[in-house]
């Protein structure tokens, strides 16, 4: 049932693409028409993010029906779908009180997935993640707050058109709540102390979900805020300095990490600090450049997650010196691993190749040369780390310990699925730009997104 929702989630996401991108549909909710009623908002960039979301959910859907066997899986089932409908939610809706609400249904289920295991590893990574994931619930709650206090209003297009009239010092307390509480969410440096315990405590595939979804979802609302909320250029400084910090700090962590998952939770943070860095250039180039990077850590981070899982199964063991040799008991398993690594650090012709390739370019634009330059020290830190990881896998004899591949269907079609988009959106970047570029332009374009909502009306 779960996968028949979500194959239907995705067939309704795909139809729906040529309409969002010749004009957003705006779905009014029980009649009540915006700014004072709630509506959803499916323009280019929200179809974009349900896209991944809705594809990333079929896949791992399809991997846990074996892969998932730790019981009640009615209780895993029911989870991942509110874990989806939340970020969804998040993504497209128009009004910012519901986006919290949405946050909320996200983060619950996220705890609850994070011990599903019910170990005391488990259980402990969950506990840290809903204290530190309510505290920056909290300060999104306060920032919404005082953003209707000063506008007297909660649609997002609305607040936009209200914000130059907002009191200045009402208005610096309420990004910085904002900013602090959907930095804890989206991974930003101090405030990701939750995720490395949380990606390697959680069953593969939730880490999957955690790194193509649950971040995605946060992301999006930091850009939202920044972009079409709030006037405050400095912010743009601001992202591109923590991003960068998040990224060095990160890569560094991870290469110091004895186990796989700790390391592509490590590697995911960095990720995002890349992603931060991109969004704060504050251009058009910056925004598609940040976009395709948020697509291509979505597939493969949720490869690298997925054939992780499967590594561990075989292996037995989750540390990183247990799998050597197992590129010839796992090849199959092993293969799909070293296409996520080549493709996250960066190796053509596989797709991250081209959003990093972007992010490094549009920073040089924006004369950010030291930004760029540690931008590839830490791109060469993490390949020092994935080809650490490749070599044993392939070059170290096998322990023997391990055992023989025996990769059932739905393992091999949901990796095959994100091996083959690796592959065929490296070789292609130009499909997914016809994607990118209109999603951009309503990010960048604030008035673009009030005259959408408000204007339809």
């Amino acid at each position: 049932m779960p996968l028949l929702t979500l194959g239907f989630n995705l067939y309704l996401v795909i139809s729906l693409i040529p309409k969002a991108l010749k004009k957003p549909i705006i779905v009014v909710i029980a009649g009540w028409k915006p700014p004072v009623g709630i509506n959803l908002t499916i323009g280019p960039l929200g179809i974009f993010l349900a896209l991944i979301i809705t594809s990333v959910a079929f896949l791992v859907a399809i991997y846990s029906i074996w892969y998932i066997k730790v019981e009640p899986k009615e209780k895993y089932c029911m989870l991942c779908l509110m874990l989806v409908t939340g970020s969804l939610g998040m993504v497209l809706t128009g009004d910012i009180f519901n986006m919290f609400v949405f946050m909320e249904i996200t983060s619950i289920s996220a705890y609850a997935l994070t011990g599903f295991i019910r170990d005391r590893d488990g259980s402990e990574a969950a506990f840290k993640y809903l204290m530190i994931g309510s505290l920056g619930s909290n300060f999104v709650l306060l920032g919404i707050l005082l953003i209707y206090v000063g506008t007297g209003t909660l649609n997002m297009a609305d607040i936009a058109a209200k914000m130059p009239t907002m009191d200045p010092k009402l208005a610096v307390m309420a990004v910085i709540l904002m900013v602090v509480g959907l930095g804890i969410e989206s991974e930003m440096f101090p405030l990701n102390g939750w995720a490395p315990d949380a990606y390697s405590m959680a069953p593969s595939p939730i880490g999957a979900i955690f790194g193509a979804i649950v971040v995605k979802g946060a992301v999006y609302a930091l850009a939202r805020m920044i972009y079409t909320i709030f006037d405050f250029h400095s912010l743009f400084y601001f992202l591109v300095i923590m991003g960068i910090i998040t990224l060095l700090i990160a890569e560094m962590s991870a290469l110091r990490q004895k186990q796989v998952k700790r390391m592509l939770a490590f590697s995911s943070i960095g990720q995002m600090g890349m992603i931060l860095v991109a969004l704060g250039l504050g251009t058009l180039g910056g925004i598609v450049a940040g976009l395709f990077q948020i697509l291509n850590h979505a597939i493969l981070k949720a490869l690298l997650f997925l054939a992780a899982g499967y590594l561990v199964y075989h292996s037995g063991s989750k540390n990183i010196e247990d799998m050597d040799g197992m590129g010839r008991k796992t090849p199959l398993t092993a293969l799909a691993f070293s296409v996520g690594a080549f493709g996250i650090i960066g190796l053509p012709p596989l797709n991250g190749f081209w959003s990093k390739f972007l992010i490094i370019s549009e920073t040089v634009k924006a004369h950010y040369m030291l930004i760029a330059a540690l931008i590839l020290l830490g791109s060469v830190i993490e390949a020092v780390y994935y080809l650490r990881v490749v070599g044993r896998l392939f070059f170290k004899p096998a322990g023997q310990n391990i055992q023989a591949e025996q990769l059932p269907l739905s393992g091999l079609i949901s990796m095959g699925v994100l091996v083959i988009a690796a592959i065929v959106i490296g070789l292609y970047p130009n499909w997914v730009m016809a994607l990118l570029h209109p999603a951009a332009r309503e990010l960048f374009d604030k008035q673009f997104y009030i005259h959408s909502v408000l204007g339809t009306f």
